[in-house]
């Protein structure tokens, strides 16, 4: 099993307000799973990515990732587990405006220490030519179109082999079409074994997953299985 929660609650407090963000969740994904979450803003579909993602900690329950129970393990140790299997890819891109669409694909490889700088430039290449931006190595983010940075940041995520793809309205900013690339993108990820968790609000897109999560105030309300193509 890739990732087991048990009872996960998140509680966020300021000084007059509490607002649970997710309420004794119950969610199991197996390796090589195309999974979505759906549910209305507000819900705790963010929430949920960015605890699966280890970049927030529950207030409550137990995670266990590849079967350990990843409570009470320091920054550093997350860290390294998210290096070594999470790809995350974002609604806004995140991409550094200062550097090419090579170096920005590049970066994500410079904190594996076990990858020479000759396997880095050649995983990036590789992948820059399976997401079809090659023609495009030494430009800047902000001389391509939405649909060709959304690709560098797909290509970003995948250029380091993760077990899990985190993607988070990954076709919000787009158009229909380049949205729909993104989806096949993913979807043929999946194909090759790579375990997707996408938060997205399209039906349509929700589609390429073969099983569907539908929260509500923070609670697990519907789950849904799409037949085998």
């Amino acid at each position: 099993m890739l990732i087991r929660m048990n009872d996960i609650t998140k509680i966020y407090q300021t000084d007059e307000v509490e607002t649970t963000a997710l309420n004794k969740v119950n969610i199991e994904i197996k390796k090589g799973e195309f999974v979505a979450v759906m549910g209305p803003s507000g819900c705790g579909k963010s929430t949920l990515l960015n605890i699966i993602g280890m970049l927030d900690n529950p207030s409550s329950g137990n995670f266990f990732f590849l079967d350990e129970d990843i409570a009470g393990y320091s920054e550093s140790k997350l860290a390294d587990i998210r290096k070594q299997n999470i790809g995350f890819i974002f609604q806004s891109f995140n991409l550094i405006d200062e550097l090419t669409v090579q170096e920005n694909i590049e970066l994500a490889l410079l904190y594996h220490s076990d990858v020479s700088a000759k396997e880095r430039r050649q995983r990036v290449v590789e992948v820059m030519e399976r997401m079809g931006i090659a023609h495009r190595a030494g430009h800047m983010p902000s001389q391509l179109s939405g649909g060709q940075q959304q690709r560098v940041a797909v290509a970003r995520a995948v250029v380091a082999n993760p077990h899990l793809i985190l993607a988070d309205e990954p076709t919000g900013n787009l158009d229909s079409v380049h949205g729909e690339e993104v989806m096949a993108m993913l979807h043929e990820l999946n194909k090759q074994g790579t375990t997707i968790l996408m938060v997205t609000h399209s039906p349509t897109h929700a589609e390429h997953a073969r099983r569907t999560i539908n929260l509500f105030d923070g609670h697990v309300v519907t789950e849904s299985l799409r037949a085998a193509e």
